[in-house]
């Protein structure tokens, strides 16, 4: 089961499960992009299942859940994605709306694991993969809705691990991080600053973050994942000098997040009444699906070598001491000719 899964990182998360034969139910709102997903699931070799659902409601979360049991017979893999956010200045952003990030961002992840577990604790097995970002451990500004979300989420997570290990089941639970992705978002998310709403640089293809998503449902041990070397660095600056990164970020963080207006002064339709997802589905006027990219293909990068190592750490582990035993080996060779020339 995938939330979210109309679009961006879930429609990807979505096409990559088929891909290894899955049967994958799409959850969402968005009529067009649930049909569209389905479609590209069939495409890559998977079986669809489109329920339509808003995850802030906890009760309709739960009927989706008994549906998909209905359909599939049980749920191995459930992966929480959806999310609603709003790029604005703290004191710009209103209570209600506040308060709908956070139902749809943070509870729908709490609603959508409460209806996992239900059924797989019973059969004591399966695992539940909660998409996160870095912005789970480092807020950012124009995004405080969003990050604070994301941290409630992290919280949780960790909070659960603790409770299932308690409980000494073989359920699993397990968060990935992200970067920057290229997705539809910043088209649909409802908006308050002068230009339109960008990705923070470097961007990543969500295809990337679904590959990470795909491993970490398959090895639920570990108890995060963390994808691409902004995440890495940004997390670790975060920890090291948390209060630096605040100043970088209060100079900088603003303009990265947006794109200059073009020659007609339009910023990103959102808060003049277009697309903006906050209230109702991201479905265009005339029945548009959006798919999985956003508009920044000519810059997102198709891969990531950390995230290849974070899903080949034995591997990487294993290179790196047979190379630095053959450094040993070339080096102590080096000695002993240099010895026996003298």
């Amino acid at each position: 089961m995938v939330t979210g899964a109309s679009g961006g990182v879930g429609r990807a998360t979505a096409v990559a499960f088929a891909a290894r034969g899955d049967r994958v139910a799409l959850l969402a709102r968005g009529r067009e992009g649930l049909a569209a997903a389905a479609d590209d699931v069939e495409r890559a070799g998977g079986e669809a299942l489109v329920v339509s659902v808003d995850m802030a409601d906890a009760n309709a979360v739960e009927d989706a859940a008994q549906q998909v049991v209905d359909a599939f017979g049980r749920i191995d893999v459930w992966v929480n994605n959806a999310f609603a956010g709003v790029f604005a200045p703290f004191l710009d952003i209103t209570p209600d709306e506040y308060r709908r990030v956070t139902e749809v961002t943070y509870l729908g992840y709490v609603f959508g694991t409460r209806a996992a577990l239900r059924h797989m604790l019973p059969r004591d097995h399966g695992t539940i993969v909660q998409v996160g970002s870095a912005l789970a451990y480092r807020g950012i500004p124009l995004q405080s809705a969003y990050c604070g979300a994301k941290h409630a989420i992290q919280g949780f997570n960790e909070a659960l691990r603790c409770e299932l290990r308690h409980g000494g089941t073989r359920v699993r639970t397990t968060m990935v991080q992200l970067p920057a992705v290229n997705t539809p978002q910043f088209d649909w998310v409802l908006s308050r600053v002068p230009g339109r709403a960008r990705p923070v640089a470097p961007i990543y293809q969500p295809e990337v973050a679904a590959r990470a998503v795909v491993h970490a449902a398959a090895h639920g041990r570990r108890r995060e994942y963390w994808v691409g070397g902004s995440t890495v660095a940004t997390l670790v600056a975060n920890a090291v000098a948390p209060g630096l990164l605040d100043r970088y970020l209060a100079r900088t963080g603003f303009d990265a997040q947006q794109d200059e207006q073009d020659e007609q002064g339009e910023q990103g339709e959102a808060d003049s009444g277009g697309y903006g997802n906050l209230w109702s589905p991201a479905d265009g006027p005339h029945g548009e699906d959006f798919g999985a990219h956003g508009r920044f293909d000519d810059e997102a990068r198709p891969k990531s070598a950390q995230e290849w190592v974070s899903r080949n750490r034995n591997r990487a582990c294993a290179a790196l001491v047979v190379c630095g035993l053959s450094a040993a080996t070339t080096a102590g060779l080096r000695r002993l000719r240099s010895a026996a020339n003298g």
